[in-house]
């Protein structure tokens, strides 16, 4: 043998050895067949085949996975053209699902997703778009988790990207958006306006109970002091009247009313004569004894304790 043969033996030696040990890299499956049929799926780390017999069919990775949905037109409940994409997340569970249950996993989860996103978004009317997009996004995972269950994937989960309504309905969009921002500002104002006309209000009944509440104290310390200078008075003059009764009894009091009375009369007869031009005078007035001995008569009745036969007054 040669040493051209003996390479060439050493070359198909260690090209069997390669094709007998499989490698496979962490969080991936590979398919293997036999004669054409499914025989095993690699797990990840080194495996052994046979070599010509069995073959690599089908590699998958088993990470979850991003795919793009491309942009689809929908009509909305009000009959409103939106256009709508989004993305979805799914993860290869069984291998040999993926491999022999459908051709194109991918192709078959974009397309049940733009058509269950027409459906849903079918269902709800444009304003409401924008709010039930949590529920449109569970909806199409649960449609593509019941149809893809031979599919050897899971669903994770999905997204709507962009809503995007025609040109005119954004403009309409915007204009009842800002009449709704002049709404919310005329009713605060408004608002505003009524409470102050209820506070001012309010303020103005409390100072007109305050005032009337003033003035009722007023009046009733008014009245009170009113009264107390009546009762002072009033017992002024009872002491006064005491004392005159006290001193009439005493020696010389009765002539000291004597001579007060006489001073009296002379004094308020004086007055009339500055303050009228007509002076009536008794018929004795002449004799102004007998005068202030009538006006002690009345004296004596109203204090019997006076002396009978008192001085007379010169």
């Amino acid at each position: 043998m040669g040493s051209g043969a003996l390479i060439a033996l050493v070359a198909f030696a260690l090209l069997l050895v390669l094709m007998t040990i499989k490698v496979v890299p962490q969080q991936s499956a590979y398919i293997i067949e036999r004669f054409g049929k499914f025989h095993e799926v690699l797990k990840p780390g080194i495996n052994f085949v046979i070599p010509f017999f069995d073959k690599v069919a089908y590699k998958y990775s088993l990470k979850e996975q991003a795919f793009d949905i491309p942009e689809q037109v929908c009509i909305t409940r009000d009959n409103v053209q939106v256009i709508v994409d989004g993305v979805v997340f799914l993860q290869v569970i069984d291998a040999q699902k993926a491999a022999y249950g459908i051709s194109n996993y991918v192709f078959a989860v974009s397309q049940l997703s733009q058509t269950t996103m027409r459906s849903e978004m079918g269902k709800i009317e444009l304003d409401r778009t924008f709010e039930e997009r949590t529920t449109i996004n569970r909806a199409v995972v649960e449609a593509i988790d019941e149809a893809s269950q031979h599919w050897g994937v899971k669903v994770l989960r999905y997204e709507i990207k962009n809503i995007t309504p025609p040109q005119s309905v954004l403009h309409a969009m915007e204009k009842q958006m800002q009449a709704e921002r002049e709404k919310r500002a005329r009713i605060l104002q408004s608002e505003g306006e009524k409470q102050s006309a209820i506070n001012i209000a309010e303020g103005q009944k409390q100072k007109v109970v305050l005032e009337s509440e003033g003035v009722k104290l007023q009046q009733i310390n008014t009245a009170e002091g009113q009264a107390e200078a009546i009762r002072a008075v009033a017992v002024a003059t009872a002491d006064g009247i005491k004392a005159v009764a006290s001193s009439i009894k005493n020696e010389g009091g009765f002539e000291a009313i004597q001579l007060r009375v006489a001073e009296q009369l002379v004094e308020q007869f004086g007055k009339l004569a500055k303050t009228n031009n007509t002076l009536i005078l008794p018929a004795n007035f002449g004799d102004m004894a007998s005068i202030v001995s009538s006006a002690l008569t009345v004296v004596k009745q109203q204090y019997p304790q006076a002396p009978s036969n008192p001085t007379p007054v010169k």
